[in-house]
């Protein structure tokens, strides 16, 4: 029998009412979400673009790259907190 350890990932309020009012895109966020979904099952950062994020925070934040999207999350006990999801040309300026 195999059992597999399954971590969370959360999304902070900000993305949740993003996506019900529409400015995310569904189709979007389940292709972040499927890419969380594989990235705890592995724990391998190299499956997809990812780069850690340059900067003084308290936390070291990644970036995670879909299409013109960009997912900004970090990681804690094992568990993935998404902070923001944004087209490229905004998610810089607007996830601090």
């Amino acid at each position: 029998m195999v059992y597999y350890i399954v971590y969370m990932v959360y999304y902070e309020k900000s993305v949740q009412k993003a996506v019900k009012k529409g400015d995310i895109p569904k189709q979007v966020l389940t292709s972040f979400h499927n890419a969380f979904l594989s990235l705890d099952l592995t724990r391998d950062l190299t499956l997809f673009d990812i780069k850690k994020m340059k900067g003084n925070f308290k936390r070291v934040y990644y970036r995670l790259r879909k299409g013109k999207y960009r997912a900004i999350f970090y990681m804690d006990n094992n568990d993935f907190y998404v902070v923001y999801i944004g087209k490229r040309e905004e998610v810089y300026d607007s996830w601090q």
